[in-house]
């Protein structure tokens, strides 16, 4: 009896094997398209966001003159939600739209008093709760509304910026407004 090779028969006794393995798969039936979606934030519920301190302090009297309104949140808000209104007092000249500092927690108005004067600031007025901007957390969650009465002195006004910031306990960062970006000209 003749010796069968140990290669030719460990072919012979794989071939089957080797065959159904080369065998192509079976078609799969035609897949949908993956479905685009967009990105979700998903936030906790969180409670309203509540009015921390201000400056000048509800009841205070504070000098005329330039006065940074300062407003801090009990909690992080969103920089470009807010509402105020400037009535029930005197008129006070503000510019149009507050700044949240880095802190993001605390808002600062640039504005402009007259002596012997009584302002009133609503934060969130009741137009606000209609479904239109206002002062809201980072979960969309509206401030309850809120009121700071202050008054002015005779005394000497403040009559720039550097002293204005500095009685409302800010430092160099914590402008009142924000620099407009530079704007490049093309090259000729």
């Amino acid at each position: 009896m003749r010796a069968i090779p140990f290669a030719l028969l460990l072919c012979l006794a794989a071939g089957p094997a080797l065959a159904q393995a080369t065998k192509p798969p079976p078609a799969k039936p035609s897949a949908e398209p993956p479905t685009p979606v967009s990105p979700v934030t998903v936030m906790p519920p969180t409670d309203k966001p509540k009015v921390a301190s201000t400056w000048p302090e509800n009841g205070q009297t504070v000098a005329p003159g330039v006065l940074v309104l300062k407003v801090a949140f009990d909690q992080q808000m969103t920089p470009r939600d807010f509402a105020y209104g400037l009535g029930g007092g005197d008129k006070l000249e503000c510019l149009k739209t507050p700044r949240l500092l880095n802190d993001a927690k605390t808002f600062v108005l640039l504005c402009t008093t007259q002596p012997g004067k009584t302002y009133a600031v609503t934060l969130n007025p009741a137009a606000a709760a209609t479904g239109g901007p206002a002062f809201s957390n980072l979960a969309e969650n509206r401030a309850q509304p809120d009121t700071l009465t202050f008054t002015t002195g005779s005394g000497d006004p403040v009559t720039n910026l550097r002293d204005a910031m500095k009685a409302a306990g800010l430092g160099g960062l914590d402008m009142p407004v924000d620099e407009a970006p530079e704007v490049r000209k093309a090259a000729p």
